[in-house]
């Protein structure tokens, strides 16, 4: 009998682990976010990388209140059974200045009950690019 809590369907999964993200990422609860990482993710935003959930609660926690993201998911792969790869568009608002639109690369591991982000690459997104979320 399948595991049912584990779709084959690796947007399924991308949306699962990424909905919380975003929800820690509106509710500004750094811990939230790093939850979601692996002990030895390698989390690289807009500044130099890091590896661990620590460098992610700095990361976030240094972003201003009243930020928010909103994001689709542009491709999803499975890389090998328990691990998902996914290219986001990701478009962050602010309270007190223009938005930002990045683009997101993450690999998912399964992680026991749940999914975690093993690797997460923030970059502008390109010249021309969609925009819309």
């Amino acid at each position: 009998m399948p595991d049912t809590r584990y779709p084959d369907d690796v947007e399924s999964i991308l949306h699962e682990v990424l909905g919380q993200w975003k929800a820690g990422i509106d509710s500004h609860d750094p811990q939230r976010v790093a939850a979601l990482f692996t002990a030895d993710a390698i989390f690289q935003g807009l500044r130099p990388f890091s590896v661990g959930p620590r460098g992610v609660v700095e990361y976030y926690d240094s972003q201003p209140a009243g930020m928010t993201v909103e994001y689709r998911i542009l491709a999803a792969r499975h890389l090998e059974h328990g691990t998902a790869l996914g290219y986001v568009a990701a478009a962050f608002a602010f309270p007190d200045r223009d938005g930002l639109d990045l683009r997101l690369g993450v690999v998912l591991t399964r992680c026991g009950e749940s999914w975690r982000i093993a690797y997460y690459q923030a970059s502008p997104a390109p010249a021309g690019a969609d925009s819309t979320i």
